[in-house]
């Protein structure tokens, strides 16, 4: 290109996607429309995806089906209630606004898995790392908030797995740590 921003008339060449990896950088994005050559991800990238979606899917499933039992949840919860400064509706309120919270958190989540999941398929390091989190504070949840739901067991123990298969020694090669291009210290 010159100086204007115009092409010069040289191609411009583009590295792999194995030569961006090569160097620890993640894939070139591509323009929206455009092919793409995509190389298959290590199988245990693959089958931690889809471990990641089912994780995602059952939280959701799992608070959906509690926002359904919210009566239920409500009358537990005054009978329940020894405080004399707090009546039906006070705690019929506080109910909704937990069970919806919580579901939209499910849901936000289950996004987050999705889509930091297909990252880490295509080589992204830092979406390794991001679903690394993602799996601790679900594990966290589950051992301090919900440690008799079995639904959250279940995508405590898919995140988890999940994110063990992302750590194996035969897939260290598809994150490749980032090389020189900055002043770490």
């Amino acid at each position: 290109m010159t100086e204007s921003g115009e092409p010069d008339g040289t191609p411009e060449r583009r590295e792999s996607d194995e030569q961006r990896r090569a160097k620890g950088l993640p894939p070139e994005p591509s323009m929206p429309g455009a092919a793409r050559d995509r190389g298959r991800p290590p199988t245990p990238v693959s089958v931690s995806f889809w471990l990641y979606v089912l994780a995602g899917l059952v939280l959701v499933a799992a608070f959906g089906f509690t926002l359904t039992q919210q009566e239920d949840v409500s009358e537990a919860l005054i009978d329940l209630n020894t405080t004399d400064g707090l009546d039906e509706e006070q705690i019929r309120s506080g109910v909704t606004t937990l069970l919806w919270t919580l579901f939209v958190g499910a849901v936000a989540f289950a996004v987050m898995f999705a889509l930091f999941g297909w990252k880490a398929r295509e080589g992204t390091r830092s979406a390794r790392t991001t679903l690394t989190v993602l799996a601790v504070i679900t594990l966290l949840l589950q051992v301090l908030l919900f440690p008799t739901s079995l639904p959250m067991l279940a995508a405590s123990f898919l995140a988890v797995v999940a994110t063990a298969l992302l750590y194996l020694p035969s897939v260290a090669h598809y994150f490749p740590r980032a090389t020189g291009g900055g002043s770490r210290r």
